[in-house]
């Protein structure tokens, strides 16, 4: 099959990376807005032609769409609008609800199939595509009632190709579970980020002294904006939640050093390391 790939950066062009590999794609179309990002992408044999979005839907038999999640909302009601019955739209957006609700009583809603693969780094950009960055790990699938049976199976096939696992709920669940478990790393990671850098701020102890706890624990609060704050916004209710219930544990671990109780941090922090059980 064509396919066409919407977005050539972390996400957009690992899929092409592994799709190649795989040999499902008898040839793979690029959509991108950054003139550079395009000619990068052709450089690096991520596609074999750039096109423009309205090129890619008269060419493609599926699209994938990997671009920040502002941008899908208003992207697909634009590519159902056009789409032919043959045709499925894939997106692989980091938030599913307001997605599902931007097209949810379009006519040919069918042909679109929500997804949210469960891999990244905090790189960005045509070169920070991986070979092998999706095998083995999860991709959840949202609201499959409403697609096509052929649709489903052309995502599913293309998500097996490049080695995801599959998870099914709706664009509800899916959000509330992100806001926990990607969303609020996030927010954690740009929060010590803004700490660490508020009272260091001459540059001498980050360099210097930073190992590589603090380094993992911050990697994330390199993620680009563009990418994160339309999360945040379409995510917000879930996202907010699930930083209460984090701020409420910080200041529960807050007080007990605070009240010099070790036996008391000890357990919350035995309780944390329950943790291992489920990674």
């Amino acid at each position: 099959m064509r396919i066409s790939i919407i977005g050539l950066g972390l996400i957009g062009g690992s899929f092409a990376k592994d799709l190649r590999k795989a040999g499902l794609a008898s040839e793979l179309l690029g959509v991108e807005s950054s003139a550079e990002h395009a000619a990068r992408a052709l450089q690096l044999g991520l596609v074999d032609r750039v096109v423009t979005l309205d090129e890619a839907l008269q060419q493609s038999e599926t699209l994938l769409l990997a671009v920040p999640v502002n941008a899908i909302t208003t992207l697909l009601p634009r590519m159902l609008d056009g789409i032919r019955p043959t045709q499925t739209i894939i997106d692989m957006g980091s938030t599913k609800f307001k997605i599902a609700e931007a097209v949810r009583l379009h006519p040919n809603r069918e042909r679109y199939v929500a997804a949210h693969p469960m891999a990244g780094t905090e790189n960005a950009g045509p070169e920070a595509a991986l070979e092998g960055l999706f095998k083995g790990k999860t991709v959840l699938l949202c609201d499959l009632e409403w697609s096509a049976p052929d649709a489903c199976k052309t995502a599913l096939e293309i998500f097996h190709a490049v080695g995801l696992k599959f998870e099914f709920m709706t664009s509800e669940q899916h959000d509330r579970h992100a806001a926990y478990v990607s969303h609020l790393s996030h927010v954690a990671a740009y929060a010590l980020s803004l700490a660490v850098q508020s009272e260091e701020k001459a540059g001498y102890a980050v360099p210097r002294l930073a190992g590589g706890g603090f380094a993992s624990t911050v990697r994330l609060a390199k993620s680009a904006p563009e990418m994160w704050v339309p999360i945040f916004e379409q995510n917000r209710e879930n996202i907010l939640t699930a930083i209460d219930a984090f701020s409420e544990r910080l200041q529960t671990i807050r007080q007990c050093i605070a009240s010099d109780d070790p036996a008391k941090l000890e357990a919350l922090i035995r309780e944390a390391n329950q943790i291992r059980d489920l990674l």
